[in-house]
């Protein structure tokens, strides 16, 4: 056998494919799936992380967000904080909504609300609470927020003013009370806060749009919350805001009397929050000077605090009533007050020198008089006036403070003028004059007692004349009485010059008189000669009677 029969045959290497047609189904199903996973993640869209201090009517995978009451997204899941104190809920964002989660935006739970000024999100009573997302301004994309635990009053996008007010004490401020201006309302309360650095209230404001160049530098706040009662130096002041205000709380604004109404104002401007108006109207006059004036007289009714004021200007107050400042020897009562010497130097013309206004005044006759504020309460306020009846007189000082001269006040004349009648009164003989008045008294009570006897015989004599004439004697003597009256009326007329009688008459007086002629003579002689009555006249025989001749 040859040498070549012997070889081994070789091998034949042939290239099989690398894959088989089986395995399509599968690659095509693992495509498929991953496509399917990656379009179910990226179409999720992103997840934003909300902070709430509870969980209350939030379900996981069914509470809705929602951006102007279109759903947006959902609640994934819920859990407690790592603090324990509150709770972060994992927002699932749909991915056209994505661009909502930026700086700014909010987040708060939509669920019944009841308050004294609203009443709100009764909707989700039926289809369920939600939480409402309000985008913010900032373009930063955010992922973490902390929800609000009560829905903003106004939303960020709504065009307007926002201001902060400071505050001592929060009243009845709340969120949503109103804000007004002469009694129209114009804003609102968004929040208030407790800010723990300064012990004091802060309040976020929020004033309409078409309002907002209402408030200027130079505006003043005050709380319009509930009835105020006050009673001081103006006497008992009630102030009765509208219903709402009472209910819910209230602010007012304005420029007070006697401020000066600056240029508007900006956004997150601070503005304080007066207790009352009066408060803010005093606000506007800042003292910056203190005096000191002395009275004689009494000061009743008149307390540190009471207002000082000029010509009816608020102009300071007063600070303090003490015998501390008085100098050794002066009973007088000394009163330190603040008075704002800018306003005084508006009634004051011709000083170039703002450092001589008090001087140059009390040269003029700027004087301190004590004035009744009320009759009711007696309060006192201090009243600088320029008298031109005042004594002249020049600025002093009492340690560091100007003395300011004072004049008696018209109440004290008065007074003076009461007291000097008094005196007069009392100099009077008034116990002999009311003696006097006392006896004339009883008298008169006699007289009465008298006229009251005499009325009442009148009377019964009325009652027996009446029964007298109503007689049918009576009757009778009437037609008497005219028989009477006509033979009376005739010999009346006899009596006339025609009548017989005046005849009568005249003879019977012409002897009347001839025989007083007779007596005439016959006294005359017996005057002369007495016994002429027995004896008869000497030289004459035989006298004998005859008559005078005519």
């Amino acid at each position: 056998m040859s040498e070549d029969s012997h070889e081994e045959p070789r091998a034949v290497v042939r290239h099989r494919r690398r894959w088989s047609s089986v395995w399509v189904v599968p690659a095509v199903a693992l495509v498929v799936a991953c496509a399917l996973v990656w379009k179910h993640y990226a179409g999720k869209g992103p997840v934003a992380y909300v902070r709430f201090e509870t969980a209350d009517s939030i379900e996981a995978g069914k509470t809705e967000i929602r951006c102007r009451s279109v759903r947006v997204g959902v609640v994934e899941d819920i859990e407690l904080a790592d603090d324990l104190r509150t709770v972060v809920a994992s927002v699932r964002i749909d991915p056209e909504a994505e661009h909502l989660l930026r700086s700014g935006s909010r987040f708060w739970v939509v669920r019944p609300r009841v308050s004294t000024s609203t009443i709100s999100g009764l909707s989700t009573l039926i289809t369920g609470a939600y939480i409402e997302l309000e985008p913010g301004d900032e373009p930063a994309v955010v992922h973490h927020f902390d929800g609000l635990e009560e829905p903003p009053v106004t939303s960020a996008n709504v065009p307007g003013l926002r201001l902060t007010l400071v505050a001592e004490d929060a009243g009845s401020l709340t969120s949503g009370s109103p804000i007004y201006h002469r009694g129209f309302e114009v804003g609102r309360v968004e929040r208030r806060t407790l800010d723990l650095g300064e012990g004091r209230i802060r309040f976020d404001v929020f004033i309409d749009d078409k309002y907002a160049d209402l408030v200027r530098n130079g505006t003043c706040f005050w709380n319009t919350s509930g009835i105020d009662v006050t009673a001081g130096a103006d006497g008992f002041k009630l102030s009765t805001p509208s219903f709402q205000s009472m209910v819910s709380g209230g602010a007012s604004f304005s420029v007070p009397k006697g401020g000066i109404s600056g240029a508007p104002i900006e956004d997150g401007t601070t503005f304080t929050l007066f207790p009352d108006q009066d408060a803010a109207e005093k606000s506007v006059f800042t003292p910056d000077h203190r005096c000191i004036v002395f009275f004689d007289q009494s000061v009743r009714g008149l307390s540190p605090g009471a207002p000082v004021e000029f010509r009816g200007i608020p102009l300071g107050r007063v600070v303090e009533i003490s015998f501390e400042y008085s100098p050794v020897g002066d009973s007088r009562v000394p009163v330190i007050i603040e008075i704002d010497t800018e306003t005084l130097s508006k009634a004051v013309e011709d000083i170039k020198d703002q450092g001589q206004i008090l001087a140059e005044s009390v040269r003029r006759g700027l004087r301190a008089t004590l004035s009744t504020a009320s009759l009711l309460t007696g309060a006192l306020y201090i009243d600088l006036d320029f008298l031109p009846t005042a004594s002249p007189a020049q600025l002093s000082k009492v340690g560091d403070l100007d003395v300011i001269p004072t004049e008696s006040s018209g109440l004290a004349r008065l007074q003076d003028k009461v007291n000097a009648i008094l005196a007069k009164l009392e100099a009077l003989p008034l116990e002999s004059t009311l003696t006097k008045f006392g006896n004339a008294a009883d008298e008169i009570a006699i007289t009465v007692k008298d006229v009251r006897g005499t009325l009442d015989e009148a009377e019964a004599m009325l009652a027996e004349a009446k029964k007298l004439l109503a007689s049918e004697n009576t009757q009778n003597l009437t037609a008497e009485l005219d028989a009477t009256l006509k033979q009376v009326r005739s010999s009346v007329d006899s009596l006339g010059p025609n009548g017989a009688v005046q005849g009568d008459l005249s003879r019977t007086l012409d002897e009347l008189r001839s025989a007083l002629r007779s007596f005439k003579v016959l006294s005359d002689s017996i005057e002369e000669k007495p016994n002429s009555l027995l004896f008869g006249r000497e030289g004459s025989a035989d006298p004998k009677p005859r008559a005078k001749g005519r």
